[in-house]
């Protein structure tokens, strides 16, 4: 799929519908909107008296997180790759 070209897809997170405007198929958009539904029903299940602004800024943070330890996760195995290598 060209960069350029646009997809415009709706989807429904946490009884909210969004149009999610991007380069991505419209199955990868409506799986990572399914992620942030599940986190976000995962964290008020747990977390009931929280108001959909906090709800939202736990989501994020959890996913910024989750991206982190994957990211470290990556470069740790990346260098030990490289030391078997050399």
């Amino acid at each position: 799929m060209s960069n350029n070209q646009k997809n415009r897809t709706t989807v429904e997170i946490y009884g909210q519908q969004y149009v999610i405007v991007g380069s991505e198929s419209p199955s990868q958009i409506r799986h990572v909107a399914s992620l942030v539904d599940n986190k976000m029903r995962e964290i008020s299940y747990k977390n009931p008296t929280l108001d959909a602004t906090k709800l939202a800024v736990l989501t994020a943070v959890n996913a910024v997180n989750d991206f982190l330890q994957m990211k470290d996760e990556l470069n740790r195995l990346q260098k030990e790759q490289q030391k078997e290598k050399d």
